[in-house]
C-alpha cells in the first residue's frame, strides 16, 4: 500500500523531516554510505524489517556493495541473536538474489577454528585495550564473545575496524535496553577515531528510523563516554 495516497499528509512532513531536513542539516551531514550502513544496522536494531526492504535498494545505489550489507547483517546476530536477524538475511538475500548478484559473496573470513580465540581477543584489545587480551578468562561468556563475536565477526573482510564498531553502536542504540554497553562501545568508536561528533551525526541521521527517546538516550551515552 502507498501511504502518500493512504496518508499524504504524514508523508509530506515525515518524507520532508527524514529524507531533506534530517539529511542537510548544517554540521550533521554523513557521507551516503556511511549514512545508510548507520540507517540498516538501525532498523536491524529496531526491528523495521519493512523499513528495512524499503531502503536497501536505496542503499545500494548509493553505494554500499552487498559484501558489506552481508558483513552488517551477520554482525548483528551476535548482538540482537539469530531469532531477530533471520528476517533481515532473507530480506538481503531476496534483494541481491532480485539484482542477479549470484550468491553465495565471496568468503571474508580471515580466521580458522583453531585461532579465532586468538584473534578476537587481539580485536578486543585493538578497540578497548591491551587488558582485554586476558579479558576471555573470566568466564565461558567472556571466552564466547572473544572468539565468537569478535573473532569470527570482526576480524572478517568486507566492513573495517571502525565500521564495524559503529554499527555495533547503531545495533545498541536502535535496540534499547543497552545504554551500559552503548556507552562502552562509544568509547571503543572514540578509540579508534569515531569521534563524538562522528556519532552524534550518526545519532542524528537515524533518529526518524528509532525516534527521539532512543536517540536522546544515546547522545546521553556519547556523552558519558567522552567523559572517560
Amino acid at each position: 500500500m502507498n501511504l502518500r495516497e493512504t496518508d499524504p499528509e504524514f508523508m509530506e512532513r515525515y518524507e520532508h523531516f527524514a529524507l531533506d531536513e534530517v539529511v542537510n542539516e548544517p554540521g550533521q551531514e554523513l557521507d551516503d554510505p556511511t549514512r545508510y550502513l548507520a540507517i540498516l544496522a538501525t532498523l536491524a536494531g529496531c526491528q523495521g524489517v519493512d523499513m528495512f526492504k524499503e531502503t536497501l535498494p536505496k542503499a545500494l545505489d548509493a553505494g554500499l556493495t552487498p559484501v558489506m550489507v552481508k558483513e552488517m547483517v551477520y554482525q548483528a546476530v551476535d548482538y540482537l541473536g539469530m531469532g531477530r536477524v533471520r528476517p533481515f538475511l532473507d530480506v538481503v538475500n531476496a534483494v541481491l538474489t532480485e539484482r542477479g548478484v549470484e550468491l553465495p559473496l565471496a568468503g571474508q573470513a580471515t580466521t580458522t577454528m583453531e585461532n579465532r580465540l586468538e584473534k578476537g581477543a587481539q580485536a578486543q584489545a585493538d578497540i578497548f585495550g591491551e587488558h582485554m587480551l586476558e579479558a576471555w578468562r573470566s568466564g565461558h561468556v567472556n571466552r564466547w564473545l572473544a572468539a565468537n563475536c569478535f573473532g569470527d565477526y570482526y576480524t572478517r573482510t568486507g566492513l573495517d575496524l571502525k565500521q564495524r564498531e559503529m554499527i555495533t553502536f547503531c545495533f545498541l542504540a536502535a535496540q534499547g535496553g543497552c545504554e551500559p554497553q552503548l556507552t562502552a562501545h562509544a568509547k571503543g568508536n572514540m578509540n579508534l577515531g569515531n569521534d563524538a561528533a562522528f556519532l552524534t551525526k550518526v545519532v542524528s541521521q537515524c533518529l526518524p528510523y528509532i525516534g527521539y527517546p532512543r536517540s536522546l538516550n544515546a547522545i546521553s551515552c556519547i556523552t558519558k563516554a567522552a567523559e572517560m
